[in-house]
């Protein structure tokens, strides 16, 4: 299942500094990863890599020197990335993602989410690579959950209306192609903002301050970790059976609102959460949400893929290296 490369690697001992050319074994299983500097897009990455895939990511402004960079809106640099590097699989996770600035700049957000994502998957078709694109729960609008892939959709904002044609573009120009639905997600993020989930840990820690939180939607957080393992046992499950192919939901099964998710972070890092103020009322600034878009699994689980991380142990993974009063760690860790 490799291939063998020679890699340079420096020798250091103390006085001695010199560079030895090491053979070094490279999967022949290729995955390319778009959006790998994001936060799916580096989980994906991270799970492919540790399980005897060669993969290669590709970003645009934080892409080096890890990633490739490129500009997905530009087809050639598309083309040769493939070309050059003739994936087996390709998982698009790079998306315009926050509704708010969906509706801010809906032009640039269509050429991402729908024009590149129809370019990518024309390109996967003309080289046998199986894609897999990452869309939303917000493709509908959350009046009749839970939702199975053959539902229709209906989204209530710009954002869901782009996943949807992304969706569509894909499907069109490669029949053999998979979408792959996900609600909110959650992981190691770089900065708090980065998770509609972690950005509340800032309100939690301050308990010195009153704080709304939304206790009207209802969300599934996700660990992008079970996202990623349902990537690659998708993408493993097609090198085997061609039929594997269409629209599949995958989604953690704990509901919570907003206020509930920051309510068990307290709780998980003991912290108090008389602070927090649950507003019912259903949000009247930025682009709509669906109230409940819950998505149903059981296609995904039925082949016998998937994978959930218990909220309280994801959300502590992701959020202790953001802990303020570190005396907390000695309680939490120890």
């Amino acid at each position: 299942m490799v291939g063998r490369e020679k890699e340079l690697s420096i020798h250091f001992v103390p006085g001695n500094c010199r560079l030895v050319e090491e053979a070094v074994n490279i999967p022949n299983r290729r995955v390319l990863i778009t959006g790998a500097t994001g936060l799916l897009g580096r989980a994906v990455y991270k799970e492919f890599q540790q399980n005897n895939w060669h993969a290669v990511g590709c970003g645009f402004r934080r892409a080096r020197p890890k990633f490739e960079q490129v500009n997905l809106l530009d087809s050639n640099a598309v083309h040769h990335i493939i070309y050059d590097f003739q994936p087996h699989v390709i998982v698009h996770c790079a998306a315009e993602r926050r509704p708010d600035v969906v509706e801010n700049q809906p032009d640039a957000a269509s050429q991402l989410n729908v024009d590149a994502s129809g370019n990518l998957a024309k390109e996967a078709a003309a080289v046998g690579a199986f894609l897999i694109y990452i869309s939303s729960d917000y493709v509908f609008d959350g009046t009749n959950p839970p939702y199975r892939e053959e539902d229709i959709p209906s989204p209530l904002n710009l954002y869901g209306k782009t996943k949807l044609e992304g969706e569509r573009a894909v499907l069109e120009n490669n029949l053999g192609a998979a979408v792959l639905r996900i609600p909110v997600l959650y992981g190691e993020v770089e900065k708090l903002e980065e998770s509609a989930v972690t950005v509340t840990f800032d309100k939690v820690q301050f308990s010195n301050k009153s704080a709304n939180m939304d206790h009207w939607q209802q969300r599934f957080p996700t660990h992008v970790k079970d996202v990623a393992t349902v990537c690659r046992q998708l993408a493993e499950k097609r090198m085997l059976d061609p039929s594997i192919k269409g629209t599949f939901h995958w989604s953690g099964n704990e509901q919570m609102t907003k206020y509930e998710m920051a309510c068990a972070i307290a709780d998980t890092f003991n912290l108090p959460s008389s602070h927090l103020r649950p507003i019912t009322d259903s949000p009247v600034l930025g682009a709509q949400r669906p109230r409940n878009a819950q998505l149903d699994c059981s296609k995904l689980e039925t082949l016998g893929i998937g994978q959930r991380t218990p909220f309280r142990i994801g959300i502590k993974e992701s959020l202790w290296p953001f802990l303020i009063d570190k005396r907390w760690r000695q309680t939490v860790f120890h």
